[in-house]
């Protein structure tokens, strides 16, 4: 028996309330049913429905002003002028008659690559002195770090967290090129002794925030060991830092945000922030009475819970949170950091702001029972859209008049009643998100979409699908690090090739990505 309803063989008179109200539940369950059975078709190594179509709000085009570049480091280059040419063949013509004039040369260049093992044998000369003592010629520092070179370290872990190259691939791919590896030497070679790279990862989340009025969030599913876990992405237009963790909760997120830090502060940012999350007042004064204090460490902070006597799990969350708000707050970030988010609950601190793109989502998942249902629909959402274009007009161009007129269209819009009960709904669900929907009226350097951050967390999606899990706390780390970097060194206009190189032979001709940061910052301030 076919349990769909088509809308049409019902006859307008029947169509009560009650009977689009059971229509809808109806949907709503067939979505849901299709959502299981996608689940179930992804578990099982089918592929599922195509996913929801772009949103109409955001269109390339539109942002991009006239000569700018599609993205970071796309920018149009003179493909020959400035090449370096490391073989030149002079061609004569085939036969020369006397009494020409010779009139110079056309070039040709042809472009190609030298894939060939480079091997270098040292033969350290041993000489013995009168004493006995025996001298031992020493190793370049270009061969110190072990027995393959820099370029082919740079390759490999370029081919791998780069190119998305799994490693079974890029173990047979060296040997077809006569590289002599193993296995277990290119999975040390991919995960062991990378400090100096998470280093300089944890310096671009610490250097990004410092130096930003606002990040993007969001997050993923990254398996771990056979297990569900998360990956979380901070960033903006100068920087990307990846964090993978096993949960996604709000306690992780400030965690992240603290960066290389383990200390918990109570201050006047984590006492405002525990009181908004409504602490009873008995535990307030308890903290109150401790005045500004820094505990070191998890174990000290969780000694001083216990002695306190906060057990329960809502008072220990409440006020953990607000102690690690503290120390993010305590090591430079400003209260007045900027969190765009597509309203995952976990992301909702400091000043928060909605992505625009996923409220307008919730519209156009509406299905419509009725032609007025229809026409209602499409009114609404051509008001949004000329809403959100003229939000980007002004923030081009801040203006208070302009303000307080889209202010009063947007509460107009939001508040409209129409034919359907869904869409009302719908409506007044974005119209309670208003003040993080028009945070970029009070600052309008924030973005209006979450699309930056959706972006880079694609690479996170793309590397489940070809590889599944990391088996190695090593290795999960290695993914986040080198993801981190690679996407910096995009954004900062730095080939990520040319950083390995750089990093791995210790030149230093290429500054620290932090650095970087803070000269954009400064040029975007100027």
């Amino acid at each position: 028996m076919n349990s769909m309803i088509k809308l049409s063989s019902i006859p307008e008179e029947e169509k009560t309330p009650l009977v689009i109200q059971l229509l809808e539940n109806i949907r709503q369950q067939a979505e849901e049913i299709q959502r299981l059975k996608d689940e179930i078709a992804r578990l099982k190594g089918h592929s599922g429905r195509p996913k929801i179509r772009p949103s109409r709000l955001e269109k390339p085009k539109d942002d991009r002003k006239e000569g700018a570049p599609k993205r970071p480091g796309s920018a149009k280059r003179r493909k020959t002028e400035e090449l370096e040419i490391h073989e030149t063949t002079r061609i004569a013509p085939e036969e020369i008659p006397k009494g020409l004039t010779f009139k110079g040369y056309t070039d040709y260049t042809v472009q190609d690559l030298k894939i060939e093992p480079y091997n270098i044998r040292y033969r350290l000369e041993k000489w013995e002195t009168p004493e006995g003592e025996l001298l031992v010629g020493q190793l370049p520092d270009t061969a110190k770090d072990g027995h393959f070179g820099q370029k082919s370290v740079g390759f490999i872990l370029y081919q791998y967290y780069h190119g998305h190259v799994t490693q079974p691939l890029l173990l047979e791919q060296l040997w077809e090129y006569g590289v002599e590896i193993s296995s277990g030497q290119l999975s040390r070679i991919l995960t062991e002794d990378k400090d100096l790279f998470h280093e300089e990862k944890a310096e671009v989340l610490a250097t990004g925030l410092e130096v930003s009025s606002y990040v993007q969030v969001d997050d993923t599913s990254a398996r771990h060991q056979g297990k569900n876990g998360y990956c979380t992405h901070i960033g903006n237009e100068w920087f990307s830092f990846f964090e993978s963790t096993e949960s996604k909760s709000r306690l992780n997120f400030l965690r992240i945000l603290r960066g290389e830090h383990s200390d918990y502060v109570l201050n006047v940012d984590a006492l405002a922030y525990m009181e908004a999350q409504g602490l009873a007042q008995k535990w307030l004064a308890v903290l109150r009475g401790q005045g500004e204090r820094i505990f070191d460490d998890t174990l000290e902070w969780e000694s001083f819970l216990e002695s306190e006597g906060m057990v329960g799990d809502r008072v220990r969350q409440i006020v953990t949170e607000g102690a690690l708000l503290g120390s993010v707050i305590h090591h430079g970030i400003t209260p007045d950091l900027v969190i765009v988010s597509d309203d995952a609950g976990q992301f909702n601190i400091l000043l928060h702001a909605l992505c625009w793109i996923h409220a307008e989502r919730s519209l156009d998942k509406i299905v419509a029972h009725t032609e007025q249902e229809r026409q209602d629909l499409e009114s609404i959402q051509e008001e949004l859209w000329q809403l959100y274009r003229e939000l980007k007009a002004y923030k081009d161009a801040p203006d208070d008049q302009k303000k307080a007129e889209l202010e009063k269209r947007f509460d107009a819009l939001f508040t409209t009643r129409t034919h359907s009960e869904t869409l009302n709904s719908a409506l007044q669900r974005i119209h309670q998100n208003k003040a993080e929907l028009l945070l970029v009226l009070q600052r309008p350097e924030i973005p209006l979409h979450n699309n930056l951050s959706e972006n880079a967390i694609r690479d996170y999606v793309k590397r489940r699908k070809i590889s599944g899990s990391t088996r190695s706390e090593a290795g999960r780390r290695c993914r986040d690090t080198f993801t981190s970097l690679k996407k910096s060194c995009r954004k900062l206009g730095v080939s990520f090739w040319q950083y390995l190189l750089d990093r791995l032979g210790r030149k230093g001709k290429i500054p620290r990505l932090s650095e970087l940061i803070r000269q954009q910052a400064a040029s975007a301030e100027g």
